[in-house]
């Protein structure tokens, strides 16, 4: 989507000013690279330059959280971390001083944060640190907050993110190797930090910001074991500037600690049980450290046509107790979720299948995908209040909700015209060409052919399908492939037809070893053992379609078939938050007021999207669906949302 143009200002903390871009001219042939959904965000993406004067020092040598004697220590006295994970990437910026405060109401001294590089820097050159992408800004809200702030800036950060985090231009690089010591990934990663990480060591406690603590890579011991990467990660960010307290996060086996530590850095674990065994398992690994977890799952994530991942309140307050207990610090994550906007979600693979993640990020939460305080909130806000004794912050209060109401929906253009329509441009080629050939992240890619079908049955295979292929044979669907291999029987008549193969890149692997892995038709399309050639490729990157181009999809093409673009409107006095709900409808993508929400597929869990309320303008607003299968009778705004019914789960490393 492109961006609309918005005001940026400059943010004092401390002191310490932090000032906005200077802008620059882009690049002749480069497509600005968009902030991702949200409104007030300039249309012009420049290079960003790296902040070209340190701020004043506090006059402290030592980071501001230390350990000398296995104790960790904040400013020399005694301290606990009690942080709960919030990503900036996933909260419209108009709310995030609003959960920070939920936070920091919960009971937690601290915030955590990824810091997503594809989020950022979707085009090459091009980084963003405006708008939805102003990390400084969220940081210096969370200083307001009475927070520190630790900062995950991977490069890899899984997160359940689309690709972990890394650039599709840089993982669909040929011969590109991931998360290791090959050179021209370090280049890239070296330029990007270049970039980055001034931004953070400036916002560091050494100069009166909140930045606490930074994070070295992300669980690489459940990936790799190039241990030489990984001191690289953590001399980038220590050449760059970082001097507070760096460390490593893995998971609690000898296996993942091995690879993923590094000699002279805080070693903490990540996990969702048994912390008594990690606990120990690191003071035998590391007795001089401190113990810490740094990812305490209190609730999990969902994937499309799996079960509504929750965690009793109790459970997640009893281990929670157990790490506090145990003398530990803790980031409880998620302590708020958010929301996976646009086409964020990544994937899993579960070595058969790819796993697709859903749009919400709820993640069972104390603090819901919608900012509501849950009654895990409540008994975790007891667990620690136990802890410290000290007075609770005020509650705030339950977010605003629209009341609900049912919307008529209006059909627009046809499912195969309109997205032929809108497509920017047609790319031939005598091979089906995957995403990253044709410059696109995410989305949707329409191939067209032409082949010949001799008379009767024919069997249609397609090879190297990523991730979901509707087959349509002269206009009329002849079903749908979701297999890496997948076939399917068309008819034949011995003329040409017209082969279309509408793919949709259903989130990029997130995490282990197909990480970076290529999206679209990555192999061939067979007619029985012929393979097809002559192809057109038609891009549709619904994720950076403007909102004057999401308003002009419908009327592209005349209604048509029991797909396409329909609309739905409903006015409003005070704007506030919505669920989304899409009976009867099957899988799409669904925009209001311009602004993508995500993906809606009716095999659940979830079966609303969340709308927040910044979204909602006062009068008239309009609710653009693109529906792939099959239009429901009708659009509703519900007053809570419906994630699937819950399945008890806790992770852990059986």
């Amino acid at each position: 989507m492109k961006p609309s143009t918005g005001e940026k200002v400059s943010i004092s903390f401390r002191g310490v000013v932090v000032g906005p871009d200077d802008p620059a001219g882009t690049p002749a042939g480069h497509r600005p690279g968009p902030v991702p959904p949200g409104p007030g965000v300039p249309a012009a993406a420049a290079p960003a330059s790296a902040p070209t004067a340190a701020p004043a020092s506090t006059g402290r040598t030592a980071p501001l959280l230390s350990y000398p004697r296995g104790e960790l220590l904040r400013d020399g006295r005694p301290h606990r971390i009690l942080s709960g994970s919030l990503h900036y990437f996933r909260v419209h910026p108009a709310q995030w001083a609003d959960r920070l405060a939920r936070l920091a109401a919960l009971g937690l001294n601290t915030v955590d944060t990824y810091v997503p590089w594809n989020f950022h820097e979707r085009t090459r050159g091009l980084p963003r640190f405006d708008g939805w992408c102003d990390v400084e800004r969220f940081a210096v809200l969370a200083q307001e907050a009475g927070l520190d702030v630790i900062v995950r800036p991977g490069p890899y950060i899984c997160a359940e993110w689309d690709n972990g985090g890394l650039p599709a231009w840089l993982t669909g690089t040929p011969g590109m190797r991931l998360r290791s010591s090959y050179r021209p990934y370090l280049d890239e990663v070296a330029r990007w930090f270049d970039v980055l990480v001034p931004r953070l060591a400036r916002l560091q406690a050494a100069f009166g910001g909140p930045v606490a603590a930074v994070q070295v890579e992300n669980e690489y011991g459940s990936y790799g074991d190039d241990r030489a990467y990984v001191r690289w990660v953590r001399d980038a960010l220590a050449d760059r500037g970082i001097t507070e307290l760096l460390y490593t996060a893995d998971g609690p086996t000898d296996l993942m600690l091995d690879a993923g530590t590094v000699p002279g850095e805080l070693a903490t674990a990540t996990f969702g049980s048994r912390p008594g065994q990690a606990a120990a398992l690191l003071r035998s690994r590391r007795p001089g450290e401190p113990f810490v977890c740094a990812e305490f799952w209190n609730g999990w994530f969902d994937h499309w046509g799996e079960p509504h991942h929750v965690r009793s309140a109790e459970s997640a307050a009893g281990t929670l107790g157990e790490i506090v207990d145990a003398g530990g610090s803790v980031s409880i994550y998620m302590a708020h979720g958010g929301t996976n906007f646009g086409l964020w979600a990544g994937a899993n693979h579960d070595g058969t299948a790819l796993q697709p993640t859903v749009t919400s990020y709820d993640s069972d939460a104390p603090v819901a995908e919608h900012g509501g305080l849950t009654p895990k909130f409540f008994a975790v806000r007891d667990r620690l209040r136990e802890f410290d004794g000290g007075l609770p912050r005020p509650l705030p209060a339950q977010p605003a909700v629209l009341p609900p109401r049912v919307l008529r929906t209006v059909p627009g253009a046809g499912l195969l015209d309109g997205l032929a329509a809108l497509a920017e441009r047609a790319v031939t080629s005598p091979h089906p060409l995957g995403f990253d050939d044709l410059g696109q992240a995410s989305g949707l890619v329409l191939y067209r052919a032409q082949p010949q079908l001799p008379p009767g049955p024919q069997t249609l295979t397609v090879t190297g399908l990523h991730d979901r292929a509707q087959v349509f044979v002269d206009g009329v669907c002849a079903g749908v492939l979701d297999r890496e291999t997948g076939s399917l029987t068309v008819p034949g008549t011995g003329s040409r037809v017209r082969l279309e193969l509408l793919v949709e890149n259903q989130g990029r692997i997130n995490y282990g070893p197909l990480l970076g892995q290529g999206k679209g038709i990555l192999g061939g399309v067979q007619i029985e053992r012929r393979l097809v050639h002559g192809w057109t490729m038609h891009g549709l990157p619904l994720d950076e379609w403007a909102p004057e181009e999401v308003a002009a999809a419908p009327a592209s093409a005349a209604p048509h078939g029991t797909a396409g673009f329909a609309t739905a409107r409903f006015t409003v006095n005070d704007p506030a938050d919505t669920f989304l709900a899409l009976p009867g409808f099957a899988k799409g993508f669904a925009w209001v007021n311009g602004t993508l929400l995500g993906r809606y597929w009716e095999v659940g869990p979830q079966m609303t999207l969340y709308v927040p309320g910044p979204l909602v303008v006062p009068g008239e607003n309009t609710v653009t669906v693109l529906e792939l299968e099959r239009f429901g009778e009708r659009v509703e705004l519900r007053d809570r949302p419906e994630l699937g019914p819950g399945e008890e789960f806790v992770e852990s490393f059986d």
